[in-house]
């Protein structure tokens, strides 16, 4: 059985929506708000060398696809395979192909294979799904010391019991971005 990863910026407040770009209001919250300091990011590197998948939501994917493979950095990311979870997405975009999932149960089933951790990466909705149904086994957290106020966060507000965390990894950069990585504890 593979591990599920769930890899994401988030504000202090718990939003991940549009830490890069996009239509929030505070697009592009973790270059415009915090100085860059490459430390920070080795984590992201070392998820690259660890990843045997990469597991995106339609939005997410739709965002990646013309970017990612023109990126030397994402080298890792652009020869392994892809997974979209959508209901309306036909096919993965010929630019960067991919397996498009129909369900959570797919992503289950996905889980079930022989191979490296499948990483979700920076998609809101699909990460909280996979947290309602149980599938995540750990979580990667950059947080990054700002408020948004509003926007998608990384957990759902779905009325269910408490998820135990045990934080395996942390630290902190020296423009106040914590490094935090949590098993979850069944």
């Amino acid at each position: 059985m593979r591990t599920l990863i769930v890899t994401a910026f988030v504000s202090t407040d718990g939003v991940m929506e549009a830490p890069g770009g996009g239509d929030h209001r505070s697009a592009g919250w973790t270059f415009k708000e915090v100085e860059f300091v490459e430390e920070a990011y080795e984590i992201k590197g070392r998820e690259q060398q660890e990843a045997g998948a990469l597991l995106l939501g339609r939005r997410s994917y739709e965002e990646f696809a013309p970017v990612w493979p023109t990126m030397d950095e994402f080298t890792e990311y652009n020869a392994m395979p892809r997974y979209v979870v959508s209901t309306t997405l036909a096919e993965g975009d010929p630019r960067w192909p991919a397996t498009v999932l129909r369900s959570i149960d797919e992503v289950a089933a996905l889980k079930q294979t022989d191979g490296a951790p499948i990483l979700v990466h920076g998609s809101a909705v699909l990460g909280a799904a996979l947290a309602d149904a149980g599938l995540v086994d750990r979580y990667h957290l950059l947080e990054f010391p700002v408020l948004l106020g509003a926007g998608q966060r990384l957990f759902s507000e779905t009325d269910k019991d408490a998820t135990k965390l045990a934080l395996v990894e942390h630290d902190v950069y020296s423009n106040g971005v914590v490094k935090k990585v949590y098993d979850v504890v069944r």
